[in-house]
């Protein structure tokens, strides 16, 4: 070679190679987005999770009957919905079994599973109360809400075991501490027999504004104590999020996690009431971090979205929103 034309020779043979490594990095890069894989250089989290939604985010009774409801969640691209229990609906004292069944069919009819039963009635009727009229009171709709859920087809009824105090409940006479703890014992070791022998979980909600079971050690040694399968936890995000963080609790409550409520809560506020439970992903949320502790003890079972203000206009779109939302943070999208 001639030294003279070493220069341009070396200067030619560096356009050329980095017109290969171009292309090659142009096509390494369409490849990688063609299979999934995000602009850190690793596919999406996918997570085995199921979807569901409770119905207090839909305009029900006063704007859709329940089977719209139904229908709209399955149409919206979820595989289960969380019924609630109340003095005066199609889910309340005033239906049976027949009546259960019946919703239980049309929900099979339409497609989408009912992922649990949950219900306000443990406030107006706290399985701790010092009133004995509302202690037995709670006690007997906890009874029926059992039976409830094993005739509409699901396992999961949530419980809220009892309240030091509430807040929201100004009549409300505080019971001491020692005292919840004993008659919420009391309470669940009653509803336990009748709740095994019909398959139903009791699921205890960690509550924190109810100042019962503030810590994920005060849940396990009160979830353990029962030592039955049929005691397990329904295990809120948002509830704690004021104070803790849910991504904390997870690993200690582990497999005792037997569903979810997966609400989003912001800290930028100071308003304590529920004004502060926020549409999905409009919070201050660690949902990565969250979603990787879920992941992280196995749970597999059904994420529900709770939220209590379904909206005024065009409801259907917080069912969809919440939805596309719940695609994304699953790594479906």
């Amino acid at each position: 070679m001639d030294p003279r034309n070493s220069s341009s020779a070396t200067s030619e043979l560096d356009r050329r190679q980095l017109l290969s490594y171009a292309a090659f990095g142009a096509a390494a890069l369409t490849a990688k987005f063609a299979n999934g894989e995000g602009a850190s250089g690793s596919p999406p989290s996918k997570f085995a999770m199921k979807k569901s939604i409770n119905l207090w985010a839909f305009p029900y009774p006063d704007k859709m009957t329940l089977t719209e409801c139904l229908q709209l969640a399955k149409d919206a691209g979820f595989d289960g919905i969380e019924l609630n229990y109340d003095l005066d609906s199609d889910l309340s004292p005033k239906s049976g079994t027949k009546e259960f069944q019946g919703i239980r069919r049309t929900a099979e009819e339409i497609g989408i599973a009912i992922s649990g039963l949950c219900s306000f009635l443990f406030w107006p009727y706290p399985l701790t109360s010092n009133n004995p009229d509302e202690r037995s009171r709670g006690m007997e709709l906890a009874g029926l809400m059992t039976q409830a859920a094993h005739d509409l087809g699901t396992e999961n009824l949530l419980v809220v075991p009892g309240a030091v105090s509430m807040p929201w409940r100004p009549d409300h006479d505080p019971t001491p501490n020692d005292v919840c703890d004993r008659r919420a014992r009391q309470a669940i070791q009653k509803l336990l027999p009748n709740a095994e022998k019909l398959g139903v979980s009791l699921n205890i909600e960690n509550i924190f504004f109810n100042g019962y079971l503030l810590s994920p050690m005060e849940m396990v040694d009160f979830v353990d104590s029962f030592h039955s399968e049929h005691v397990k936890v329904h295990f809120d995000t948002g509830n704690i999020m004021e104070y803790q963080y849910p991504e904390h609790w997870i690993p200690i409550l582990g497999e005792r996690i037997k569903n979810v409520h997966l609400k989003e809560y912001t800290k930028k506020g100071t308003d304590h009431s529920l004004e502060a439970f926020r549409p999905l992903l409009d919070g201050t949320t660690n949902w990565p971090a969250v979603l990787d502790a879920f992941q992280s003890i196995g749970y597999d079972g059904y994420l529900t979205f709770e939220y209590f203000h379904p909206w005024e206009y065009h409801p259907e779109a917080l069912i969809y929103q919440t939805s596309d939302s719940l695609d994304r943070m699953l790594g479906r999208k």
